[in-house]
């Protein structure tokens, strides 16, 4: 009987084999197509990922406004991060802000100027000052802008300083009417120069000739 049984065993073997092989096969090639698939996206997306970070930066100086530490109670203890408020510009009416947040100081700043160098605004510069008055306001932070003449440098202080001198305004004479929070008082300052109007700009919008605008 041991021979029959043999033959046996060996033709249920092969049937088994062959009635599952090609199922088998065909799962296993699926999966590895989807997991070749699923690793060519990673890696796609990890090169434009570095693609973006090694992009070409535009000429731009940063400056650190504030840094805050801040602290999460934990079971074990308590856990530190950082929040860093960072202004570029490129000194030719270009500037921008950002707030950047990591668990170390470095971090943080390189987020902030990464989000801030996104996020730049054009400011209207007519013989080094700012075209009109303007007042800009945030929350408890309100700051008033009017135009000097040459030679009279920049009258401001602190954070709102630091964003004059990156947009490139050379001459301007500023009131703070309320507030100190360096957030508060970097946006009421970017509000104001999201505000300013050009001369050709209003001209533009009313249909006249420039010459007809004056100018103070």
């Amino acid at each position: 009987t041991s021979p029959a049984n043999a033959e046996q065993t060996t033709s249920v073997e092969a049937e088994a084999g062959s009635a599952t092989s090609p199922a088998n096969a065909e799962q296993t090639t699926s999966v590895e197509a989807e997991a070749g698939s699923t690793n060519e996206q990673r890696a796609r997306r990890k090169k434009v990922e570095t693609k973006a970070a090694d992009a070409p930066v535009m000429d731009t100086e940063e400056r650190v406004v504030a840094v805050n530490r801040v602290a999460k109670v934990v079971k074990g203890g308590r856990r530190f991060s950082f929040a860093a408020l960072i202004v570029v510009g490129d000194k030719k009416g270009r500037v921008g802000f950002g707030l950047g947040k990591a668990k170390e100081v470095p971090d943080a700043i390189r987020k902030g100027v990464q989000k801030a160098q996104k996020h730049m605004i054009k400011v209207p510069i007519e013989h080094g000052t700012i075209p009109h008055l303007v007042l800009g306001e945030f929350d408890a932070g309100k700051i008033l802008f009017k135009p000097a003449s040459k030679g009279t440098g920049i009258k401001a202080a602190g954070a709102c300083r630091t964003i004059l001198e990156l947009a490139g305004i050379e001459n301007v004479l500023t009131k703070s009417l309320r507030g100190n929070n360096p957030h508060n008082v970097v946006k009421a300052t970017f509000k104001a120069l999201e505000q300013l109007r050009s001369a050709s700009k209003v001209a533009s919008a009313r249909d006249i000739d420039i010459k007809k605008i004056r100018i103070k």
